[in-house]
Order: C-alpha cells, then sequence, then structure tokens
C-alpha cells in the first residue's frame, strides 16, 4: 500500500477518534450539567415547599387567634390539622398548637338564662374546641390516614366542658392533663394507652361525668397523684390495667361517685397510698390478679368505700391506714393466695365490715389476733 494511502488512513483514524473524544466529552459535560441543574431545581423546590408550609402554619395559627369568629377559628382547626398531616418534620409542632388552643381560658357557661348572642357565642366558642378533641383523636384511631401516634400531647390545665376521646390509641409519647379541670359535660376516655406516660397528676374531677369505661392502660405509668375526686362521676368501669404502674398517692375523693368495678388490673402496681376517703362513694368491686395493690397509709374518715372484687395473688398493703369513720365494706372481697396486710392499721370510728369477705390465709398482723375487734369493726 502507497505510503500516502497510509497516511490518509491513519489521519481518518486520528480524525474519527477525535469526533469520538469530542462527542463524548460533550454528552460528559452536558452530563454533569444537567445533573447539577437537577440539583439546584430540588433545592429550589424544596425552600419553595419549606416557605409554603410555613406561610400555611403563619395563616392557620392566626386564624386560631381569640380575637377571630368561630367559624375562622374552626377553619383554623382544620388548617392547622391538615398540615400536620402534610409536614412531618414539624407535625409534633403543629399538634402543640392544637393542644395550646385547649389550654387558653375561657368564659364559663353563661347559663340557660343568659342572653341569647352571649350563649350562642358560649356555644361556638365550645364547638370549636371540641372539634379540636375530634380532630386529635380522629388521627389517634386505626384506620387514620396520617396516625398522630407516638407525639405528646399537652392537656395540663385545660377546663374541659366534655369531648370525646373515645377509641383514641395514645402508644408511646407522654399524655399530660396534670392540672386539668373536669367540671361538667361529658368527657370519654374510652382509649388505649399503652406504653408511655400519662398524667393526671393534681387533676381536679368537680363535676360532670368522666368515664374511662373499657380504657386500657397496658404498661407504662399513669398517674393520677394528688388529684381530686370532689364531685360528678369517674367510672373506670371495666377499664383494663396490666402491667405498668397506676398512681393515686395521696389523690383526695371527697365528693360524687368514683367506679372501679369491673376493672382487671392484671400485674404491675396499684398504689393509692396516703389517700384521703372523705366523703366519696368509691368502689373497688374489680379484680385484681398478681401485682401489689398499696393503701399504705390512706385515711378512711366519711364517705363509703367499698371492696367487693377478687384480689388473687395480690399483695394487698393497708399498713398505717386509719379508719376513722365512715363505712369501708369488705363484705364481698375475695383474697385467694398472696398476702393482706394490716401493720399498724388504726380502726378508731365508722364501720369497718368484714363480714363475709373470703381468705384463703388472714390477714398478716391482724390487729386484734389475741384480743377483742375495736368498736365498728365487724367479723
Amino acid at each position: 500500500m502507497r505510503p500516502e494511502v497510509v497516511a490518509a488512513i491513519i489521519a481518518g483514524i486520528v480524525g474519527l477518534i477525535t469526533v469520538i473524544a469530542t462527542v463524548a466529552a460533550q454528552l460528559y459535560l452536558g452530563s454533569k450539567t444537567s445533573k447539577e441543574q437537577r440539583e439546584e431545581l430540588m433545592t429550589t423546590l424544596a425552600q419553595q415547599r419549606d416557605q409554603t408550609l410555613n406561610e400555611r402554619f403563619a395563616t392557620a395559627a392566626d386564624q386560631l387567634g381569640n380575637d377571630k369568629p368561630p367559624a375562622v377559628r374552626l377553619a383554623g382547626v382544620y388548617a392547622m390539622a391538615g398540615l400536620a398531616d402534610d409536614w412531618e418534620k414539624n407535625r409534633q409542632t403543629c399538634v402543640d398548637v392544637l393542644c395550646g388552643y385547649l389550654r387558653m381560658p375561657y368564659e364559663p357557661d353563661p347559663g340557660v338564662k343568659a342572653p341569647v348572642a352571649k350563649r350562642l357565642a358560649f356555644e361556638a366558642g365550645r364547638e370549636v374546641r371540641h372539634t379540636v378533641i375530634r380532630v386529635i383523636t380522629a388521627h389517634l384511631k386505626d384506620g387514620a390516614a396520617v396516625p398522630w401516634r407516638g407525639l405528646n400531647f399537652d392537656f395540663t390545665g385545660v377546663v374541659f366542658d366534655g369531648g370525646d376521646f373515645h377509641g383514641a390509641k395514645f402508644s408511646g409519647g407522654t399524655v399530660r392533663f396534670r392540672g386539668a379541670k373536669f367540671s361538667g359535660g361529658t368527657v370519654d376516655f374510652g382509649a388505649e394507652f399503652s406504653g408511655g406516660r400519662i398524667v393526671f397528676n393534681d387533676a381536679e374531677f368537680s363535676g360532670g361525668e368522666v368515664y374511662f369505661n373499657g380504657a386500657e392502660f397496658s404498661g407504662g405509668d399513669v398517674g393520677f397523684n394528688r388529684a381530686e375526686f370532689s364531685g360528678g362521676e369517674v367510672s373506670f368501669s371495666g377499664a383494663k390495667f396490666s402491667g405498668g404502674t397506676v398512681h393515686f398517692t395521696s389523690a383526695e375523693f371527697s365528693g360524687g361517685e368514683v367506679d372501679f368495678n369491673a376493672g382487671r388490673f392484671t400485674g404491675g402496681r396499684v398504689a393509692f397510698d396516703h389517700a384521703k376517703f372523705s366523703g366519696a362513694t368509691v368502689g373497688f368491686s374489680a379484680t385484681f390478679s398478681g401485682g401489689k395493690v398499696y393503701f399504705n397509709g390512706a385515711k378512711f374518715s366519711s364517705g363509703k368505700v367499698y371492696f367487693g372484687g377478687s384480689f388473687s395473688g395480690s399483695e394487698v398493703y393497708f399498713n398505717g391506714a386509719e379508719f376513722s369513720g365512715g363505712e369501708v365494706d369488705f363484705t364481698n372481697a375475695s383474697f385467694y393466695s398472696g398476702d393482706v396486710y394490716l401493720d399498724l392499721a388504726e380502726f378508731s370510728g365508722g364501720t369497718v365490715d368484714f363480714r363475709g369477705a373470703e381468705w384463703s390465709r388472714p390477714p398478716r398482723a391482724w390487729p386484734w389476733r389475741t384480743g377483742p375487734a375495736p368498736p365498728g369493726v365487724k367479723l
């Protein structure tokens, strides 16, 4: 082959390689530019989304202002709830705002004799508050499109004049009703509380009806410490407490009715230490199986307390309890296995009726084992 032909072929090959390299470089550079552009676009879209969400938050929060008409506040409730669904990163913040709305003070019920305008204003405001509760509950039920379980809910100091939490499932997190006031209406806590911490410490139950009927408390820590039961009806009928701890330490039962009948306490620890029973009617016709039940230092001075349930395998402590008035009825109680402790218990007044109680073995430190029972004690 002649040299000029070889040279031409080589030149052609070199040219082809150059063309291929140029095209490859352009493709590479073009690809890199597209990637950078995509990244810039995603960043811009994220910034725009955050800006939009922040604007929605500001708008919804403004609608919830007390100076706004009830219809505007009602729209704000749904707007804040919808934002919580869309904004996972700040869902807890949105829920905090809704709970915060419930904590805001409001004028009490003016009564049926109040002027129509004032009455309607109160009822409209109550509808907004109850809507907040319904929205929260809906997000804690099975089947919620966007569940809010595991979040914290702060109802500290809320004045409840009704509300329906029935069917809600509070799992994990902390739910606070510390210092809440239940003074009227009907509040339904037929919910499930699993794990986490449930706080009713210092709550006041002074009127209306509060139902924990069928509620389930599994594990975790439930506190009614220093709670005051002074009126109305509070029912734990059929409630289930399994494991964990339930504290009514230093609670005061001075009026109304408190019902633990048909409740089930399985394992765990139930404490009524230093509780005061001074006027309420309190029923413990519940089933306690395993675990420990404490009434250490409790004071029974008036009203009626009756123990008609079954204590099987539980240790029940009345150490240092004072029975100085009222009526305490054990006639239908059954104590199987386990132990009942009455060390240093004082029986100085009222009636304590043990007739008909069933014991698999006598209480430990039975105060009158070697002598007559004190007046008022019926065996």
